[in-house]
């Protein structure tokens, strides 16, 4: 079982994307004027698209604390503020979003498995519209998806601190719990894709808990 803690800004229908299941554990975590949540119970971050980064950039050290333990931080929103470690999102409008098109460069947990990446590429015929910027990799991290430019879009870090970092450059990814995952549409294969991040965590847990029992 994840314990994981969800940023939110009260953004309406937050907490029908996040419902505790038999894999995680969820509380939501409300920004508020004075926002300095205990991170200690939980073993998972996750920061949801539409997040105030100026609360996160208050947090910076607490979330360096918080990977440095070996947890992990999933970051759905391009963030504008210098909070997470080694990464950044680059704000950038001046690609047509017509001409956007996304590929996997590096997948060694198969994190795109059973993920249509036409459904992230295209939505509504729209291309490109989940990623309104790019994010500028830490050296040693993986891109998992980057666009016809090359830029990272997806970005699994497992080096630059001693916790997992998984970061979008944006999309409203979700449990799929609450996401009609049979239906083939942009959100379901986000649905899938957060699952996947999950699976990642949860035998990355089962990998450490036989290596202390070993």
């Amino acid at each position: 079982m994840i314990k994981a803690a969800v940023v939110s800004n009260g953004l309406h229908g937050i907490h029908k994307y996040f419902v505790s299941n038999k894999n995680v554990e969820y509380t939501i975590l409300e920004v508020t004027k004075n926002f300095d949540p205990d991170l200690k119970p939980y073993d998972l971050l996750v920061v949801p698209n539409g997040s105030d980064h100026i609360a996160m950039g208050r947090l910076k050290a607490k979330v360096a604390d918080f990977l440095k333990e070996g947890n992990t931080l999933f970051c759905f929103d391009g963030w504008f503020t210098n909070w997470i470690p080694g990464n950044q999102w680059i704000m950038s409008n001046e690609k047509k979003t017509i001409d956007i098109r996304y590929k996997v460069k590096t997948d060694r947990h198969n994190l795109m498995e059973g993920v249509d990446i036409n459904l992230l590429i295209y939505n509504h015929n729209i291309s490109g519209w989940w990623a309104c910027g790019y994010i500028e990799a830490a050296p040693e991290a993986d891109v998992i998806i980057e666009d016809t430019w090359q830029r990272p879009i997806i970005v699994l870090d497992e080096k630059t601190t001693n916790g997992t970092m998984i970061l979008t450059a944006s999309g409203p990814l979700g449990d799929s719990g609450a996401i009609p995952t049979d239906d083939e549409n942009s959100y379901a294969a986000l649905g899938k894709l957060y699952q996947n991040m999950i699976r990642l965590i949860l035998q990355k847990k089962e990998n450490e808990k036989n290596r202390v029992t070993v």
